[in-house]
Protein backbone atom coordinates (compact mmCIF):
# COMPACT_ATOMS: atom_id res chain seq x y z
CA UNK A 1 0.00 0.00 0.00
CA UNK A 2 3.16 1.95 0.49
CA UNK A 3 5.17 3.11 -2.62
CA UNK A 4 8.11 5.78 -3.13
CA UNK A 5 7.47 7.27 -6.19
CA UNK A 6 10.41 10.33 -6.30
CA UNK A 7 13.00 10.78 -3.23
CA UNK A 8 10.67 11.11 -0.30
CA UNK A 9 7.70 11.41 -2.24
CA UNK A 10 5.21 8.13 -1.70
CA UNK A 11 1.76 6.81 -2.11
CA UNK A 12 -0.29 5.75 0.11
CA UNK A 13 -3.48 3.83 -1.12
CA UNK A 14 -6.08 4.54 0.74
CA UNK A 15 -9.07 2.09 0.31
CA UNK A 16 -12.56 3.21 -0.53
CA UNK A 17 -14.53 0.36 0.32
CA UNK A 18 -17.81 -0.54 -2.17
CA UNK A 19 -16.52 2.31 -4.80
CA UNK A 20 -15.43 2.38 -8.26
CA UNK A 21 -12.62 4.19 -7.55
CA UNK A 22 -10.88 1.51 -5.28
CA UNK A 23 -8.77 3.51 -3.32
CA UNK A 24 -7.72 7.56 -3.06
CA UNK A 25 -3.81 8.62 -3.67
CA UNK A 26 -2.89 10.11 -0.84
CA UNK A 27 0.84 11.25 -0.72
CA UNK A 28 3.60 11.54 1.80
CA UNK A 29 5.90 14.02 1.21
CA UNK A 30 9.11 13.66 3.85
CA UNK A 31 11.54 16.01 4.85
CA UNK A 32 13.75 17.05 8.14
CA UNK A 33 11.76 19.54 9.29
CA UNK A 34 7.78 19.18 8.37
CA UNK A 35 6.45 16.65 6.22
CA UNK A 36 3.47 16.91 4.07
CA UNK A 37 0.43 14.50 3.23
CA UNK A 38 -1.49 15.28 -0.10
CA UNK A 39 -5.03 14.36 0.17
CA UNK A 40 -6.13 11.67 3.28
CA UNK A 41 -9.64 9.66 1.77
CA UNK A 42 -12.90 8.69 2.99
CA UNK A 43 -13.68 8.81 7.02
CA UNK A 44 -14.49 5.60 7.79
CA UNK A 45 -12.45 3.17 9.59
CA UNK A 46 -11.29 1.06 6.18
CA UNK A 47 -9.63 4.13 5.19
CA UNK A 48 -8.63 5.63 8.26
CA UNK A 49 -6.86 2.05 8.85
CA UNK A 50 -5.39 1.97 5.29
CA UNK A 51 -3.92 5.86 6.04
CA UNK A 52 -2.88 4.96 9.11
CA UNK A 53 -0.76 2.15 8.18
CA UNK A 54 1.00 3.75 5.80
CA UNK A 55 2.01 6.44 7.77
CA UNK A 56 3.20 4.55 10.48
CA UNK A 57 5.31 2.57 8.01
CA UNK A 58 6.69 5.64 6.75
CA UNK A 59 7.84 6.12 10.73
CA UNK A 60 5.50 9.51 10.18
CA UNK A 61 5.13 11.74 13.32
CA UNK A 62 1.64 13.86 12.98
CA UNK A 63 2.97 16.61 14.71
CA UNK A 64 5.64 17.21 12.20
CA UNK A 65 2.64 16.81 9.29
CA UNK A 66 0.92 19.32 7.58
CA UNK A 67 -1.84 18.59 5.32
CA UNK A 68 -2.83 20.00 1.98
CA UNK A 69 -6.16 19.27 0.38
CA UNK A 70 -6.44 19.83 -3.57
CA UNK A 71 -10.66 19.53 -3.39
CA UNK A 72 -13.02 19.68 -1.24
CA UNK A 73 -14.70 16.30 -1.91
CA UNK A 74 -14.54 13.26 0.91
CA UNK A 75 -12.39 11.01 -0.74
CA UNK A 76 -9.75 13.91 -0.31
CA UNK A 77 -10.77 15.80 2.87
CA UNK A 78 -12.68 13.17 5.16
CA UNK A 79 -9.55 11.85 7.30
CA UNK A 80 -8.36 15.54 7.67
CA UNK A 81 -9.72 15.99 11.40
CA UNK A 82 -7.75 12.78 12.20
CA UNK A 83 -4.51 13.44 10.66
CA UNK A 84 -4.60 17.05 11.97
CA UNK A 85 -2.96 18.14 15.47
CA UNK A 86 -2.64 21.47 16.84
CA UNK A 87 0.65 21.70 15.23
CA UNK A 88 -0.48 21.31 11.90
CA UNK A 89 -1.32 23.19 8.70
CA UNK A 90 -4.22 22.83 6.95
CA UNK A 91 -3.80 23.65 3.27
CA UNK A 92 -7.00 24.35 0.79
CA UNK A 93 -8.33 26.93 -1.36
CA UNK A 94 -10.40 29.29 -0.06
CA UNK A 95 -13.82 28.04 -1.61
CA UNK A 96 -13.16 24.14 -0.82
CA UNK A 97 -12.43 24.89 2.28
CA UNK A 98 -15.64 26.42 2.94
CA UNK A 99 -17.18 23.96 1.54
CA UNK A 100 -15.52 21.35 3.78
CA UNK A 101 -16.40 23.09 6.87
CA UNK A 102 -20.08 23.27 4.97
CA UNK A 103 -20.75 19.41 4.85
CA UNK A 104 -20.93 18.07 8.14
CA UNK A 105 -23.35 21.51 9.06
CA UNK A 106 -27.34 21.02 8.64
CA UNK A 107 -28.05 23.06 5.62
CA UNK A 108 -25.14 22.10 2.60
CA UNK A 109 -26.65 18.70 1.67
CA UNK A 110 -30.24 19.77 1.53
CA UNK A 111 -29.11 22.91 -0.46
CA UNK A 112 -27.67 20.51 -3.06
CA UNK A 113 -30.79 18.34 -2.93
CA UNK A 114 -32.60 21.77 -3.72
CA UNK A 115 -30.14 22.10 -6.80
CA UNK A 116 -30.62 18.46 -8.27
CA UNK A 117 -34.84 18.83 -7.56
CA UNK A 118 -34.46 21.68 -9.75
CA UNK A 119 -32.61 19.65 -12.64
CA UNK A 120 -35.73 16.89 -12.42
CA UNK A 121 -34.30 14.31 -10.05
CA UNK A 122 -37.90 13.02 -8.63
CA UNK A 123 -38.42 14.05 -5.15
CA UNK A 124 -39.22 10.25 -3.68
CA UNK A 125 -35.65 9.54 -4.63
CA UNK A 126 -34.43 12.54 -3.81
CA UNK A 127 -34.06 12.74 -0.17
CA UNK A 128 -32.22 9.14 -0.01
CA UNK A 129 -29.40 9.99 -2.57
CA UNK A 130 -28.60 12.97 -0.56
CA UNK A 131 -28.78 10.96 2.83
CA UNK A 132 -27.01 7.82 0.97
CA UNK A 133 -24.24 10.09 -0.20
CA UNK A 134 -20.63 9.48 0.37
CA UNK A 135 -19.57 12.89 0.12
CA UNK A 136 -22.12 13.39 3.51
CA UNK A 137 -21.68 10.25 5.01
CA UNK A 138 -17.62 10.21 4.63
CA UNK A 139 -16.78 13.57 5.56
CA UNK A 140 -14.90 15.17 8.27
CA UNK A 141 -17.03 15.45 10.86
CA UNK A 142 -15.37 18.44 12.52
CA UNK A 143 -14.93 22.55 11.12
CA UNK A 144 -10.93 22.80 10.64
CA UNK A 145 -8.43 25.90 10.29
CA UNK A 146 -7.24 25.85 7.23
CA UNK A 147 -4.56 28.08 5.41
CA UNK A 148 -5.71 29.37 2.33
CA UNK A 149 -3.64 28.88 -0.76
CA UNK A 150 -4.17 30.88 -3.95
CA UNK A 151 -2.73 31.23 -7.63
CA UNK A 152 0.78 31.52 -7.11
CA UNK A 153 1.66 30.09 -3.45
CA UNK A 154 4.47 28.19 -2.81
CA UNK A 155 4.76 25.10 -0.47
CA UNK A 156 8.51 23.91 0.33
CA UNK A 157 9.12 20.37 1.51
CA UNK A 158 12.79 19.95 2.02
CA UNK A 159 13.96 19.77 -1.92
CA UNK A 160 10.90 20.50 -3.69
CA UNK A 161 8.87 23.97 -4.15
CA UNK A 162 5.44 23.35 -5.09
CA UNK A 163 3.87 26.33 -6.82
CA UNK A 164 -0.09 26.53 -6.44
CA UNK A 165 -2.25 26.16 -9.83
CA UNK A 166 -5.87 26.85 -9.45
CA UNK A 167 -7.59 24.43 -11.56
CA UNK A 168 -11.93 25.01 -11.19
CA UNK A 169 -13.98 23.04 -12.45
CA UNK A 170 -13.71 19.47 -10.91
CA UNK A 171 -14.65 21.66 -7.84
CA UNK A 172 -14.59 25.37 -7.49
CA UNK A 173 -11.46 25.19 -5.91
CA UNK A 174 -9.58 22.27 -6.97
CA UNK A 175 -5.70 23.47 -7.07
CA UNK A 176 -2.84 21.49 -8.48
CA UNK A 177 0.62 21.39 -7.29
CA UNK A 178 3.52 21.99 -9.67
CA UNK A 179 7.12 21.38 -8.99
CA UNK A 180 8.85 23.35 -12.14
CA UNK A 181 12.60 21.95 -11.08
CA UNK A 182 11.70 18.22 -10.92
CA UNK A 183 8.48 18.68 -13.71
CA UNK A 184 6.09 16.65 -11.35
CA UNK A 185 2.04 17.81 -10.99
CA UNK A 186 0.26 16.83 -8.13
CA UNK A 187 -3.26 16.58 -9.98
CA UNK A 188 -5.81 15.76 -7.34
CA UNK A 189 -9.09 14.94 -9.02
CA UNK A 190 -8.40 17.65 -12.26
CA UNK A 191 -6.84 15.30 -14.55
CA UNK A 192 -7.20 11.12 -13.68
CA UNK A 193 -5.60 8.48 -16.19
CA UNK A 194 -8.13 5.06 -16.16
CA UNK A 195 -11.79 7.60 -15.87
CA UNK A 196 -12.47 10.96 -16.79
CA UNK A 197 -13.01 13.30 -13.52
CA UNK A 198 -16.76 13.93 -12.56
CA UNK A 199 -17.88 17.76 -13.48
CA UNK A 200 -20.84 18.24 -11.66
CA UNK A 201 -22.36 21.79 -10.54
CA UNK A 202 -21.92 23.32 -7.38
CA UNK A 203 -22.27 26.09 -4.95
CA UNK A 204 -20.42 29.15 -5.45
CA UNK A 205 -19.37 28.49 -9.34
CA UNK A 206 -21.19 29.07 -12.55
CA UNK A 207 -20.36 26.82 -16.06
CA UNK A 208 -18.09 24.74 -14.42
CA UNK A 209 -17.21 22.88 -17.15
CA UNK A 210 -16.33 25.80 -19.10
CA UNK A 211 -13.89 26.67 -16.05
CA UNK A 212 -12.74 22.89 -16.30
CA UNK A 213 -12.05 23.06 -19.95
CA UNK A 214 -9.96 25.97 -19.44
CA UNK A 215 -8.25 24.66 -16.29
CA UNK A 216 -7.07 21.48 -18.92
CA UNK A 217 -5.53 24.41 -21.18
CA UNK A 218 -3.80 25.85 -18.39
CA UNK A 219 -1.84 22.66 -17.50
CA UNK A 220 -0.99 22.22 -20.90
CA UNK A 221 1.01 24.89 -20.99
CA UNK A 222 3.18 23.28 -18.41
CA UNK A 223 6.23 21.28 -18.74
CA UNK A 224 5.08 18.34 -16.83
CA UNK A 225 7.36 14.76 -17.03
CA UNK A 226 5.07 12.87 -14.06
CA UNK A 227 1.44 13.49 -12.98
CA UNK A 228 0.69 12.28 -9.47
CA UNK A 229 -2.93 11.95 -9.88
CA UNK A 230 -5.81 11.49 -7.30
CA UNK A 231 -7.12 7.79 -8.03
CA UNK A 232 -5.54 4.80 -10.32
CA UNK A 233 -2.45 5.27 -12.75
CA UNK A 234 0.04 8.25 -12.40
CA UNK A 235 0.54 9.56 -16.10
CA UNK A 236 3.41 10.28 -17.87
CA UNK A 237 2.22 12.10 -20.84
CA UNK A 238 -0.09 15.05 -19.75
CA UNK A 239 -0.19 16.13 -22.91
CA UNK A 240 -2.23 13.19 -24.78
CA UNK A 241 -4.16 12.78 -22.12
CA UNK A 242 -5.32 16.49 -21.94
CA UNK A 243 -6.28 15.92 -25.26
CA UNK A 244 -8.57 13.01 -24.71
CA UNK A 245 -10.13 14.57 -21.85
CA UNK A 246 -11.24 17.33 -23.90
CA UNK A 247 -12.06 15.13 -26.69
CA UNK A 248 -14.27 13.10 -24.42
CA UNK A 249 -16.69 16.20 -23.26
CA UNK A 250 -16.67 17.38 -26.80
CA UNK A 251 -18.09 13.90 -27.95
CA UNK A 252 -20.19 14.66 -24.35
CA UNK A 253 -21.33 18.02 -25.71
CA UNK A 254 -22.47 16.34 -29.40
CA UNK A 255 -24.09 13.68 -27.55
CA UNK A 256 -26.64 16.25 -25.18
CA UNK A 257 -27.45 18.28 -28.62
CA UNK A 258 -28.72 15.59 -30.21
CA UNK A 259 -30.33 14.17 -27.54
CA UNK A 260 -32.31 17.61 -27.49
CA UNK A 261 -33.03 17.51 -30.63
CA UNK A 262 -36.56 15.57 -29.50
CA UNK A 263 -37.50 18.24 -27.38
CA UNK A 264 -37.43 20.47 -24.48
CA UNK A 265 -36.15 18.35 -21.60
CA UNK A 266 -34.60 18.39 -18.12
CA UNK A 267 -31.04 17.09 -16.78
CA UNK A 268 -32.67 14.32 -15.52
CA UNK A 269 -34.20 12.90 -18.31
CA UNK A 270 -31.27 14.35 -20.18
CA UNK A 271 -29.07 11.87 -17.82
CA UNK A 272 -31.81 9.02 -18.82
CA UNK A 273 -30.76 9.27 -22.53
CA UNK A 274 -26.79 9.71 -22.28
CA UNK A 275 -24.46 6.66 -22.79
CA UNK A 276 -22.73 5.49 -19.42
CA UNK A 277 -20.07 3.08 -18.43
CA UNK A 278 -22.46 1.68 -15.65
CA UNK A 279 -23.47 -2.01 -15.62
CA UNK A 280 -27.23 -1.38 -15.09
CA UNK A 281 -29.55 -2.25 -17.83
CA UNK A 282 -31.59 0.33 -17.96
CA UNK A 283 -31.99 4.21 -16.52
CA UNK A 284 -34.54 3.50 -13.85
CA UNK A 285 -31.74 0.23 -12.98
CA UNK A 286 -29.35 2.84 -12.15
CA UNK A 287 -27.82 3.02 -8.38
CA UNK A 288 -28.96 6.06 -6.80
CA UNK A 289 -25.32 7.24 -6.30
CA UNK A 290 -24.52 6.93 -9.91
CA UNK A 291 -27.86 8.59 -10.91
CA UNK A 292 -26.92 11.23 -9.10
CA UNK A 293 -23.08 11.82 -10.90
CA UNK A 294 -24.92 11.23 -14.33
CA UNK A 295 -27.87 13.83 -13.22
CA UNK A 296 -24.49 15.93 -12.50
CA UNK A 297 -22.82 15.59 -15.35
CA UNK A 298 -25.99 16.40 -17.82
CA UNK A 299 -26.51 19.63 -16.43
CA UNK A 300 -23.10 20.69 -16.21
CA UNK A 301 -23.05 19.82 -20.36
CA UNK A 302 -26.30 21.64 -20.36
CA UNK A 303 -25.65 24.24 -18.59
CA UNK A 304 -21.98 25.26 -20.57
CA UNK A 305 -24.15 24.85 -23.86
CA UNK A 306 -26.41 27.21 -22.28
CA UNK A 307 -23.30 29.68 -21.98
CA UNK A 308 -22.15 29.27 -25.47
CA UNK A 309 -25.62 30.25 -26.82
CA UNK A 310 -26.12 26.43 -28.61
CA UNK A 311 -29.34 25.87 -25.61
CA UNK A 312 -31.94 27.62 -24.07
CA UNK A 313 -32.67 27.56 -20.65
CA UNK A 314 -36.13 27.77 -19.57
CA UNK A 315 -36.71 28.37 -15.76
CA UNK A 316 -39.96 27.52 -14.65
CA UNK A 317 -41.57 26.90 -10.91
CA UNK A 318 -37.95 26.18 -9.75
CA UNK A 319 -37.54 23.76 -12.53
CA UNK A 320 -34.47 24.07 -15.10
CA UNK A 321 -35.26 22.86 -18.86
CA UNK A 322 -33.17 23.01 -21.83
CA UNK A 323 -34.38 23.28 -25.70
CA UNK A 324 -31.97 23.84 -28.47
CA UNK A 325 -31.78 27.40 -29.48
CA UNK A 326 -32.70 28.40 -32.86
CA UNK A 327 -30.14 28.89 -34.25
CA UNK A 328 -29.61 25.42 -34.39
Amino acid sequence: MVQEILPGIYRIKVLLPRSPLEATNSYLIKSRERNLLVDTGWNREESRKALFDGLAALDVVLEETDILLTHLHADHSGLTGAVATEKSKIYCSRIDSEIVNAMAGATYWPDIGVMFGAHGFPAEDLVQAMRSHPGRRYCTRKPQVFTTLSEGDVVEVGDYRFTCVETPGHTPGQVCLYEPKHKILFSGDHILDDITPNITFEKYIEDPLGHYLKSLDKIDRLDISLVLTGHKRLIDDIHKRIGELKQHHQDRLGEVLGILRSGQMDAYQVAGQMTWDIDAESWDLFPLAQKVFAVGEAATHLEHLQHTGRVKRIETNGKMFYELTKAL
